[in-house]
């Protein structure tokens, strides 16, 4: 179990000021504040996009991390990032655009592409051989994530939910 799911896959918890909830020391909800950035393009894509998230992540108060479960947290949200532009890179000639949005309990991240294919974990799951295993960190990772097509019928968007650090 990853250290962002806190709770079983679906439950998010308690609601935020209520009995048993709690937040980060001096942190400010963001609720649902989206943040976009234009990747058009493969080169340098994924260092920009998880740039751009570690920025957020510092103003909504997740970095600097005030402990092991916030650093953790924090680092998955990067690691996501990070897999889903590359897969993006690697299987849809890149991505078009990142959106994370934040709320009291979660963070929902997606990636844009133009690309036809459809993301999953290479089934069965080889620890020991190399690539393929993008997916399956996201999966183990997340509370959720999916893939939604365009409505023109031209590219997707790749989407995920981690928790956010109690």
């Amino acid at each position: 179990m990853s250290t962002t799911r806190p709770y079983p896959p679906g439950d998010l918890g308690p609601e935020p000021g209520s009995a048993g909830a709690s937040a980060a020391p001096g942190a400010a909800t963001p609720a649902g504040q989206v943040r976009r950035l234009r990747l058009a393009g493969t080169r340098g894509a994924v260092a920009r996009g998880r740039d751009f998230a570690r920025q957020a992540l510092h103003d909504w108060g997740w970095l600097p991390a005030a402990g092991a479960d916030q650093r953790a947290a924090a680092e998955d949200v990067l690691l996501v990032v990070s897999e889903l532009v590359t897969n993006a890179c690697l299987h849809a000639e890149g991505p078009e655009e990142l959106r994370l949005r934040c709320s009291a309990k979660v963070l929902h991240l997606e990636v844009s592409d133009l690309g036809t294919g459809s993301p999953a974990p290479r089934s069965p799951h080889r620890p020991g051989r190399p690539g393929g295993h993008g997916m399956f960190i996201v999966q183990r990772l997340c509370l959720d994530w999916g893939v939604v097509r365009n409505t023109d019928g031209t590219g997707k968007t790749v989407w995920a939910e981690l928790a956010a650090p109690s």
